[in-house]
């Protein structure tokens, strides 16, 4: 065919309608309508001739085209010898998909240009794969925001995608990609990944999603994803260092570089899940259920050398702890404030409520104390503690002291112009300070735990260091009436000096505020927390087992798992739950937020929209709840009965710090657990219920008890 019968530079055809390109070099791509064609000029890419769909054009007739449009350059086209190809308008969308059974003798050959999308290059495969075709080769081009690719394929049996096809993947392809949420990849390693990736995930949201082969298959997949796009962030960096590229450009991709490591990193902490799942709970054999549940509680308990055959600890074991205060507590009357609340919080079912430090700080929160027997301060007076302890004791509630002896403000400056002289009851000078404290010229004994550089760092090795602060807790056991002590930033002094401590006051709860981070690679939370979860559970053990301590583990899991939908998370190697209360419920804290890591601080706060799905998991869980104050007055979202709810829940089944935990399930969309064979639940958006999957109480199904966004607890009938 000769082309002049389709594009012309003259006027003298009858063309169905005729356009100047003159504006098509002030913008970075436009598109041309022709009536039955659309011409797009990119300064990059050049010209490509779009037709409307079901209409033809020859490839040399494109080709020629491209040849001849140029900007300012008029154009006529006509509408009479188009070859078979079909598309989307052009000027109706910003992603273009064009499909070709003319162009290749063994493929079809499919276009997408237009604006770049979220996770466009794995939409685009993925479609293909489920489709049921193999991408042969592709050309993948991106340049300031738009994309161009170019892909070569075939069904199965090695035959092009038959015509019919064609307007039902190109839906396809739109819609996905208007709602995908990832960058688009700039090179063709993965693509088979990927594809597989798109092929396996509608599995496991069906019935075959409880084949644990097609859940491993996934993940398997994803990994292999993860770890090609990788690969080609680093081939990219290495090609632009071979080509002289400036630092601006490089340190831009290895921004990207870092971000593929991460996810490589997430992927395979998912893979070392789904593993651990398959060879402790999902290959459980039925005959041997009540074999591995009494393998499961002894794998739950510390080393013999760190159980403890007494101490303070959890206290009775059904304890249910509140956070009376919040950072901002100190604002107000609080000692008053929380008098009045009283009543209703030992109506709710807590059993103990834990208080601010009591003592004269620098700080109006407390955290920096200074005279110690000074009990006035900003939450209160002496007289109204005393009062507010006294109404907690009429109501069966036990009260708890913030204990802050890491460290110590002093009231005044020593000879050597440094604040190292202590004031009150406690005169104490610069050899109670630790020598390696040098900004408060300390001549104590070197710290044997770590700095808190705010202020002078007490010396515990001391015996009249220790002496004086146990008389101090004496005093606050014996005439003040407090029960029980939450000692702050532990990790400061050795295990051995808070169990003296302990062992002289015989408190009725103790735990410890050990608090270090969580493990990580390339930014990505670890799988597998288990040194971290040791350093915590050797603390407890350095006590003699006399004190708990705030699971940190399990939140910094937990609030991860629920916030990126990685449930998978929340059950170990050993099939046990991943925090502290896995290896040592007894001594296990849980808690969602405190007045560091939520409030007004936020240091690390759980994510607002799954508190509740946070505390359905804790409460319903081994190991003793702490609720916070915040969370236990907010009344937006239904929070504050979702809590009720669920410790009344508790309470009527008798679940308790050495509760018997059997996970269920646990993959990314969901995790449940039946616990001590009374209650069943279940958290994340994943389907998941107690009586579809066999689980019997007393021979019975278990009934619905409450239920929120993204959590369910059900209990047996009697």
């Amino acid at each position: 065919m000769d082309p002049s019968r389709l594009c012309k530079t003259s006027s003298s055809a009858q063309p169905s309608r005729v356009l100047s390109l003159s504006t098509a070099h002030r913008v970075p791509a436009v598109f041309h309508r022709l009536g039955q064609v659309a011409v797009r000029v990119h300064p990059l890419q050049g010209v490509s001739v779009v037709p409307r769909a079901g209409l033809r054009v020859q490839p040399q007739s494109v080709s020629f085209l491209k040849g001849a449009v140029r900007p300012g350059r008029k154009v006529e086209m006509f509408a009479t010898s188009f070859d078979t190809l079909a598309s989307i308008d052009a000027g109706e969308r910003d992603i273009q998909v064009v499909f070709d059974n003319t162009t290749d003798a063994e493929c079809t050959v499919i276009t997408v240009q237009g604006k770049d999308h979220a996770n466009l290059l794995m939409t685009l495969t993925g479609a293909f794969t489920t489709a049921g075709l193999n991408v042969v080769s592709a050309s993948i081009t991106s340049d300031d925001g738009r994309v161009l690719d170019v892909f070569r394929v075939q069904t199965t049996d090695g035959k092009k995608l038959p015509e019919a096809n064609f307007d039902a993947l190109r839906q396809q392809i739109i819609g996905l990609a208007m709602t995908s949420s990832r960058s688009s990849k700039p090179a063709i390693y993965g693509i088979v990944a990927a594809a597989e990736v798109e092929r396996l995930r509608p599995l496991a949201g069906g019935a075959a999603s409880q084949s644990e082969v097609q859940t491993l298959e996934l993940a398997a997949a994803e990994m292999a994803q993860a770890a090609a796009e990788l690969v080609a962030k680093e081939r990219e960096i290495l090609n632009l260092r071979t080509k002289g590229a400036d630092a601006r450009t490089l340190s831009a991709r290895e921004t990207q570089r870092a971000e593929a490591a991460a996810a490589l990193e997430r992927k395979m902490a998912a893979m070392e899940a789904v593993l651990a799942a398959r060879r402790t709970i999902l290959a459980e054999p039925e005959a041997k259920k009540e074999q591995a549940s009494a393998s499961i509680m002894e794998t739950m308990k510390p080393p013999m050398g760190a159980r403890a055959t007494a101490g303070a600890g959890c206290g009775n074991g059904y304890e249910i702890l509140f956070q009376g205060f919040n950072w901002e507590s100190h604002r107000h009357k609080w000692y008053k404030t929380l008098a009045g609340q009283v009543k209703e919080i030992a109506k709710a079912g807590f059993t103990a409520v834990w208080l601010p430090p009591p003592s004269d700080s620098v700080s109006p929160q407390g955290y920096l104390p200074r005279d110690l027997y000074e009990l006035n301060c900003a939450y209160g007076s002496e007289a109204e503690l005393r009062d507010l302890i006294s109404i907690m004791h009429e109501h069966g509630l036990k009260v708890i002291a913030d204990i802050v002896v890491n460290h110590r403000c002093a009231s005044y400056q020593g000879s050597d112009g440094k604040w190292n002289k202590f004031g009150g009851r406690l005169a104490w000078d610069a050899s109670a300070i630790c020598c390696n404290n040098p900004a408060y010229g300390g001549r104590g004994n070197p710290k044997q735990g770590d700095d808190y550089t705010a202020a002078p760092n007490v010396d515990h090795s001391q015996e009249r260091v220790r002496q004086d602060l146990s008389q101090w807790m004496k005093y606050l056991r014996n005439s003040i009436g407090f029960d029980g002590w939450r000692f702050d930033f532990v990790r400061g002094y050795p295990g051995q000096y808070a169990k003296q401590y302990i062992d002289e006051t015989v408190p009725e709860m103790a735990f410890g505020e050990y608090w270090d981070a969580c493990d990580y690679t390339d930014g990505v939370l670890n799988y597998n927390q288990d040194s971290h979860r040791q350093r915590t559970v050797n603390w407890c053990d350095g006590t003699g087992g006399t004190a708990a301590a705030f699971d940190f583990t399990t939140k910094g899991i937990l609030q991860e798992a629920v916030s990126r939908k990685e449930y998978w998370r929340l059950v170990d190697g050993q099939g046990r739950p991943p925090g502290v209360m896995g290896m040592w419920p007894s001594r296990a804290i849980t808690f969602i937020d405190n007045h560091d890591t939520g409030s007004t601080l936020n240091h690390w706060p759980f994510p607002s929209s799954h508190v509740a799905e946070g505390y359905a998991y804790l409460i319903t869980h081994c190991g003793t709840p702490c609720i916070f104050y915040d969370h236990f007055y907010e009344e937006k979202g239904g929070l504050r009965k979702a809590i009720l709810d669920l410790m009344a829940l508790r309470k009527r089944n008798g679940i308790n710090c050495r509760s018997k935990v059997v996970v269920k399930k646990s993959t990314a969309d969901v995790y449940a657990a039946v616990i001590d064979d009374k209650i069943a639940m279940k958290i994340g958006p994943g389907d998941w219920s107690p009586n579809q999957s066999g689980v019997r109480v007393n021979g019975k199904e278990l009934k619905l008890s409450c239920s929120g966004y993204n959590w369910a607890v059900w209990e047996g009938q009697p």
